[in-house]
């Protein structure tokens, strides 16, 4: 077998993602109301989990799968033809498939700060002309981001919730023709309010500027068309809602935006589909130190090389399981625990934090007794997030009317 260094690394790639899925479909489709999943994950037994918003447990299949690439990382076997077979499920293009994107608007990253980060820089901030806007229901991590900016010189602009919303008549007040982007979450980490991410990419469009979305807290838990928003960068992560593992996640980039509005701001091997080296005596080219063609694609304007192959290889498993759930469906199953919750929480003295109706995975309450608090959960063998001041609870397709009444019992 003659293969060079990029084609013994993709090798590689489809070798570990390949290994670790087994022969034919890894889920079937589930009817509608076949909910909660218990089975599918290892969760211990008398253990009730509502902090998927946190971090989500693989199924076990995905689990498995990760597993598998690193025992085979760990073992040496002689190359052959088939350990270069190319994956049965590729994440990159089942991701596009969630989303309504073309796998080659989407580049691999390791979080979503790194995501959101290279978009601000590729747009040429700080130096660049223009505001930036955003809201206050944004990631924390991204808003210290923002506020450094600031520092240097950025004009930002926060919006303010009211009532745990985002109001669209307060962005379009701070939203003028000098505004280059607009930063939101589509679905806030602190209490789950939801951005019509459409209206918002139509505000931002009609005064010449783009929209940056962070999806960690959406997708994979509720619907997401990239086109049919009009969204023009989104990033996520793989831990919470897609339930993979640490490490790995995707850059949406509308494709009409490379080369055009976004300019390269990295290099690396990944940038280029030819990069080959001639320092052989042998070869025609020698002299010539490298040779390489630019890409075209998100992947080579963004990826910074290797990326971690045993994540990749759960959300193989994990994304085409999320798909034959259906995401509707695993929001019509989530509905009624949120509220309930809703319901029934405030009746225990909490604050609700999130607004009424929402259709997301996070529900959220003002406290003002952290310690009390966990220690009924903690007796209880109930996790949920409690914050010093708040308390997130987020359940998902494990969870059922149930889990629900432990967590309400416990803070009885």
């Amino acid at each position: 077998m003659d293969l060079n260094r990029r084609e013994w690394l993709q090798g590689v790639g489809s070798m570990a993602i390949g290994a670790s899925l087994p022969v034919g479909p890894v889920f079937l489709p589930h009817l509608p109301g076949d909910f909660p999943r218990k089975d599918d994950f290892n969760i211990a037994e008398g253990f009730t989990y509502l902090n998927g918003a946190y971090t989500h447990p693989m199924p076990k299949a995905a689990a498995e799968a990760s597993r598998a690439v690193a025992l085979r990382r760990g073992t040496l076997n002689p190359p052959t033809g088939a350990q270069f077979s190319q994956p049965r499920t590729n994440p990159r293009a089942a991701f596009a498939s969630l989303i309504n994107a073309k796998p080659t608007e989407l580049a691999l990253i390791p979080n979503t700060s790194t995501g959101e980060n290279l978009v601000v820089e590729a747009l040429g901030f700080p130096g660049a002309d223009g505001n930036i806007v955003t809201d206050a229901l944004h990631f924390d991590g991204s808003l210290v981001h923002l506020y450094e900016l600031k520092k240097r010189g950025v004009d930002l602009r926060v919006v303010m919730p009211k009532d745990g919303k985002i109001e669209m008549a307060d962005l379009e007040r701070v939203v003028d023709n000098k505004t280059r982007l607009i930063e939101v979450s589509l679905v806030s980490m602190y209490n789950g309010f939801q951005h019509d991410l459409k209206a918002v990419c139509d505000l931002a469009h009609a005064h010449g500027a783009y929209v940056y979305a962070d999806l960690i807290q959406g997708v994979g838990a509720v619907p997401v068309d990239v086109r049919a928003t009009g969204v023009d960068f989104a990033a996520t992560a793989s831990y919470k809602w897609l339930m993979g593992d640490f490490g790995i996640g995707f850059l949406y980039v509308r494709e009409d935006l490379l080369g055009r509005v976004v300019q390269r701001t990295h290099w690396s091997y990944d940038s280029t589909p030819d990069s080959d080296h001639h320092l052989s005596p042998f070869d025609p080219q020698h002299g010539q130190v490298v040779t390489y063609t630019p890409g075209t694609t998100a992947a080579e304007y963004f990826q910074l090389g290797t990326m971690d192959y045993t994540a990749l290889a759960a959300l193989g498993v994990s994304i085409p399981y999320i798909q034959s759930l259906g995401v509707e469906s695993i929001q019509r199953h989530r509905q009624p625990l949120i509220d309930k919750l809703q319901q029934e929480m405030p009746r225990l003295g909490f604050t609700p934090q999130t607004p009424a109706g929402s259709t997301s995975s996070i529900v959220t309450f003002a406290h003002h007794d952290a310690d009390g608090i966990t220690k009924k959960l903690q007796r209880a063998n109930v996790e949920v997030r409690v914050a010093p001041y708040w308390m997130r609870i987020a359940p998902s397709v494990y969870n059922d009317i149930h889990d629900v009444d432990r967590l309400l019992e416990a803070l009885s």
